[in-house]
């Protein structure tokens, strides 16, 4: 970190991003911890495949193309969380958060550990869109929102607000105490760096299962 950014930033947000860096690291939880001008607060980026639940209005943010972040909250508790996963399930949990039914479980369970109520939980969720045109024939945006959307009626849990589908990649950003989430549209301009991001992390899936990801 500069010291000109050090110079900048608030005290008390510098405090909140010396904890958010003490913090032990859970299994597939996001860990990547900066500072954010734009909301004058400590951040965290939720990167594919990873989730991360706080009880502090930290600004937790990702980028979507075809991939999907739900954002949980229970208002009692004043704890919410998102997660970010790229295909709707592989049918093996040891796949990892990158996988929509084991990313959703991850989510609950630390929000349940950290002290929510299920029965509390409230959702918003975003992304799915049709970014890439090398997947255009695969509909996995499609398949991640209507996966997403089944498990959350499974589960009971209410969708409150989504900004889904469409052509258009996304930025979204989270703030786990109060619930409210923010959500921009990136221009097309954006595309090719988009589909560059994922046909990345398609890759290695794909190394790493030896192959046997499906591309739904």
């Amino acid at each position: 970190m500069s010291a000109l950014l050090h110079a900048t930033m608030p005290a008390e947000q510098a405090r909140a991003l010396a904890a958010l860096r003490a913090r032990p690291r859970r299994e597939h939880e996001a860990s990547f911890y900066f500072y954010e001008p734009a909301f004058e607060r400590a951040a965290v980026k939720v990167l594919p495949g990873e989730f991360f639940v706080y009880d502090e209005d930290v600004a937790v943010s990702t980028t979507l193309g075809s991939c999907v972040a739900a954002c949980l909250h229970d208002p009692h508790s004043g704890l919410g969380g998102m997660n970010h996963f790229m295909l709707p399930d592989s049918g093996d949990a040891s796949a990892g958060g990158r996988f929509g039914a084991f990313a959703m479980e991850l989510l609950i369970n630390e929000l349940m550990r950290r002290g929510a109520r299920r029965s509390g939980l409230q959702a918003k969720i975003f992304g799915g869109g049709s970014v890439m045109k090398s997947l255009a024939g695969t509909l996995i945006g499609e398949k991640n929102v209507t996966f997403v959307r089944s498990f959350l009626a499974a589960e009971n849990i209410p969708v409150l607000g989504s900004d889904v589908l469409e052509i258009y990649p996304r930025k979204v950003c989270m703030f786990p105490k109060s619930g409210k989430v923010m959500c921009r549209r990136l221009p097309a301009t954006h595309h090719g760096e988009f589909e560059a991001q994922e046909a990345r992390y398609r890759a290695r899936l794909k190394q790493e299962r030896s192959g046997d990801v499906e591309l739904f």
